[in-house]
């Protein structure tokens, strides 16, 4: 593990280079990998660690669309697919990649499961951060470790099959057979990180909860919404207000952000438009730095988690997700997303 500096702060990480997956390989070579769930970062992971020579076996329920899926994925029952309490038992190290509410669920079911020198591998610190909400708590005879992917799991698998790999965070909760360190970054390594930095269950969910609701997907979808209503409020088509909002800062800029960072895009576009950022940038966080400082403290004191515990608890909520989605999908902005990506010069070259 190396020291990094960033920003003038130092962190533990890993890289490719100094643990390459040759040792992953011979670290992890008696071990059973069970992945218990193939919904949003199981198939990513499961086929990373296959592919990179893994052994690997996947528990799911059965049937199930994602028993399905798995099938499709070349998971073969039986033989590398299971159901969750066979995959369970026969794994050395579980990965519990269920949904966070699903994990709850499962939970009396999988813990009988934990004999000692196991290890429990999670992609989310929320069923053990918040552990007296869940009732998530493992025997103390087991490793408890997690790898988190920045990205969703569909991400981490097409950046692999690309031949890049994907940063994660990782963290070692509970260390009781003294190869948690060594178990949790070869996994990191074969599930295709670009690198791990480490962290702890706590701060990962908290800045996971926080990323999510914030400038990930909440804060980033408010505004996208303000700025589309204010433009069409004010005149503009549909086509220009989702292009001047959505397509050029997505098609455009934030691949070059992430090729170069923000400043070097300040320092390279018009002067117009570079005056303008700099003008405008201190305005708009500080607009939102109040918000931020409400969400953080939500999550910190777990009732961000109550809530998704409690909605993802009651019997209709699935409906009524999905009108929430509807609407989303269905409005002005998103509709029209959906006709300019159609008018995309390679999504056009599919259509003709």
């Amino acid at each position: 593990m190396a020291q990094l500096n960033f920003g003038g702060v130092e962190e533990n990480v890993v890289t490719r280079d100094e643990f390459p997956l040759e040792k992953a390989q011979a670290i992890l070579e008696d071990e059973v990998i069970a992945i218990i769930g193939y919904g949003v970062q199981g198939p990513g992971q499961a086929l990373n660690l296959r592919d990179n020579g893994f052994n690997v076996i996947i528990g799911q329920r059965y049937p199930s669309a994602t028993w399905d899926k798995a099938v499709d994925d070349g998971w073969v029952p039986g033989e590398t697919l299971f159901d969750i309490e066979e995959a369970a038992s026969r794994g050395t190290i579980i990965q519990y990649l269920l949904s966070d509410a699903a994990q709850i669920a499962v939970w009396p079911t999988l813990k009988k499961y934990l004999t000692p020198g196991k290890a429990l591998y999670f992609s989310h610190g929320f069923g053990i951060t918040y552990k007296e909400r869940t009732g998530i708590v493992p025997p103390p005879d087991v490793d408890v470790i997690l790898v988190a992917p920045k990205g969703s799991g569909t991400s981490l698998r097409r950046l692999f099959v690309a031949g890049k790999g994907l940063n994660s965070s990782f963290a070692i909760f509970q260390d009781a057979t003294g190869r948690a360190l060594d178990r949790v970054v070869a996994l990191g390594i074969g599930i295709g990180s670009g690198y791990l930095f480490e962290t702890t269950f706590k701060k990962e969910v908290y800045s996971d909860l926080t990323g999510e609701r914030g400038s990930l997907m909440g804060a980033i979808q408010g505004l996208f919404a303000a700025q589309y209503d204010e433009l069409r409020k004010r005149g503009h088509s549909p086509s220009e207000a989702f292009n001047e909002t959505v397509e050029e800062l997505t098609q455009s800029l934030m691949p070059l952000v992430a090729e170069n960072g923000m400043d070097w895009m300040y320092a390279n576009c018009s002067t117009t438009a570079q005056r303008g950022a700099l003008d405008w940038w201190k305005k708009f966080r500080d607009a939102v730095a109040p918000v931020f400082e409400e969400l953080y403290d939500s999550v910190a004191t777990g009732e961000e988690a109550q809530r998704s515990i409690d909605s993802n608890s009651q019997a209709d909520y699935r409906p009524k997700l999905e009108e929430e989605l509807k609407q989303l999908r269905e409005s002005e902005m998103w509709q029209a997303g959906k006709t300019v990506r159609s008018l995309r010069p390679e999504m056009h070259a599919k259509l003709v």
